[in-house]
């Protein structure tokens, strides 16, 4: 099966031309397998599609055209009514990502002491100082005015984590830019909990080239040069 490790885009399949060769072709959203309603996805065109295969197929026959360069994937999940980010919420926002942040890295930290697996020795070496002096600031939803605070006096322990998840992102080519696509995983599930990242990372663009950079993502959340 000349398919059988061809490898074509999201949105496309392999199929054999009359050469016998391998090409890819828009994958046809009708034949996606079916989806639950968990699976479901919301489009930035604020449409509802039955899965990521329905939301690629559509775009991709879309390709050349201004809706389909604007059509991504805005968020898992059903469309609903997201609510308009106002200044102040846009403001407090980085203090609970970095916060969020430093959370899922304890959580991998926690879970690598009785199976190792989620990070690297490096990582685990840095996360095990964040870890040990962490224990004061207990998991949950905190006011602003103490993750500020804890922000100012415990500044150290919130670098590390905000690099960490560019590096995570930062896959598709490893440049130290992040593209639309490489953002999507991570915007895609948060926006119904938090629905200021969409306004944040467009803020954080602040040459506004489409890309963000390792210094302005770090900027957007305070991090110094």
């Amino acid at each position: 099966d000349p398919c059988r490790n061809f490898h074509c885009k999201r949105g496309k399949v392999c199929h054999v031309d009359k050469q016998g060769k391998p090409i890819c072709i828009c994958q046809d959203p009708a034949a996606c397998p079916s989806t639950k309603d968990y699976e479901h996805v919301c489009g930035t065109d604020n449409k509802t599609y039955d899965g990521t295969c329905q939301l690629f197929g559509t775009k991709c026959q879309l390709e050349g055209t201004k809706m389909g360069r604007q059509l991504h994937l805005d968020y898992m999940g059903s469309c609903k009514y997201i609510p308009h980010c106002t200044d102040y919420e846009v403001d407090q926002f980085p203090l609970r990502m970095r916060d969020w942040l430093k959370n899922i890295l304890m959580q991998y930290y926690e879970r690598d002491l009785d199976t190792s697996g989620f990070l690297t020795e490096k990582q685990r070496s840095k996360v095990k100082k964040i870890y040990q002096n962490d224990k004061r600031l207990v998991a949950g939803n905190h006011a602003v005015e103490l993750l500020l605070h804890d922000f100012e006096k415990n500044y150290h322990m919130y670098v590390y984590p905000v690099h960490w998840q560019f590096h995570q992102l930062d896959q598709h080519p490893v440049d130290r830019l992040l593209t639309h696509s490489e953002l999507a995983p991570l915007r895609a599930s948060i926006v119904p909990m938090e629905h200021c990242i969409t306004r944040f990372f467009q803020e954080c663009d602040g040459d506004q080239d489409k890309l963000i950079a390792l210094k302005e993502w770090c900027h957007c959340f305070g991090i110094k040069e």
